[in-house]
């Protein structure tokens, strides 16, 4: 389907199509949108208990919730199939939504995970045959400092019943990493300490990267307060390491599956990418029957 949103919605976009002007409440303008904005709060129950964008909707995400699971072998990976369409129906979402994704910020010196929250969604989502999604750039913290008007009602969901193919050909496993190690662009998107191994993943157990990985680290997309750095600066960012955007095969992890999913929509959804995988197993996978390497050295 063609998009109707940009990936990065500013709070002064998503207040004029919502109706409200100044930090009051208001009405919806229909006038404004081809269709209504769903505004998806993935914060945890208590914040968005506390006041959230009026209108939104709340579903939290966790590496075990509607939008993850995990086992004894490996944290936060994508649900069944079955289970994440009726998820998505669930909150009366279907294949012609328009989606705006609201994090929390995380407040520094604290890593980002925050708002891979929220691009983790993203991904899962358009996954599943949502594609019409963005992210409200800077997240509910930039709103709030904004004066901009909240909410504590709670608004009423109709469900809907979501019938699409899942794409798991988007998410792929270790062997796959393994046979596409030289002939794929393989990104890490872990801090650049882990990657070249100054200090152990707590998630791989190990020093180091994927044979042949590159290192992007997802933290610098962001500045401090949660908003993206501006897109020139990330489109040399990323061509530098991946090369300028195209069709070339990229495979992008991180430690469990969270920053790899902020790659794959800098990607795929602001810069123009077209093949672009996620390795959910991440470091974690790789970790338990490969070895890692501290450096990366081509001729």
């Amino acid at each position: 389907m063609t998009r109707t949103i940009d990936p990065l919605v500013s709070t002064d976009r998503l207040a004029a199509d919502l109706g409200l002007a100044g930090g009051a409440a208001g009405s919806r303008d229909p006038s404004r949108a081809p269709a209504p904005l769903v505004i998806l709060d993935v914060r945890e129950p208590h914040l968005y208990a506390a006041g959230h964008i009026p209108g939104a909707i709340n579903s939290p995400f966790s590496p075990m919730s509607d939008w993850a699971i995990s086992t004894d072998e490996l944290l936060m990976e994508l649900p069944d199939d079955a289970d994440l369409l009726a998820a998505i129906g669930a909150l009366g979402l279907s294949a012609d939504s328009r989606v705006v994704i609201v994090t929390t910020v995380d407040t520094p010196p604290a890593p980002p995970f925050s708002l891979s929250d929220g691009t983790r969604v993203a991904a899962t989502l358009v996954s599943a045959g949502v594609e019409d999604v963005a992210i409200l750039d800077g997240g509910h913290p930039k709103w709030e400092r904004e004066g901009r008007g909240l909410s504590t009602d709670i608004p009423a969901v109709s469900p809907t019943t979501h019938t699409s193919t899942v794409d798991r050909e988007s998410w792929v496993s270790t062997e796959y990493v393994e046979d596409r190690i030289g002939r794929a662009v393989i990104l890490d998107g872990r801090d650049a300490h882990e990657y070249f191994g100054a200090v152990v993943c707590p998630f791989a157990g190990k020093r180091g990267h994927v044979p042949s990985a590159r290192s992007l680290p997802v933290p610098w997309m962001w500045n401090e307060d949660g908003t993206y750095r501006p897109l020139d600066l990330l489109r040399d960012m990323a061509a530098g390491v991946a090369g300028p955007a195209g069709d070339q095969e990229i495979i992008v992890y991180c430690g469990v599956g969270g920053y790899a999913s902020s790659l794959w929509f800098l990607l795929t959804r602001m810069l123009g990418y077209t093949n672009v995988k996620i390795y959910d197993g991440a470091a974690e996978a790789w970790a338990k029957d490969h070895d890692m390497v501290t450096f990366t050295w081509t001729a």
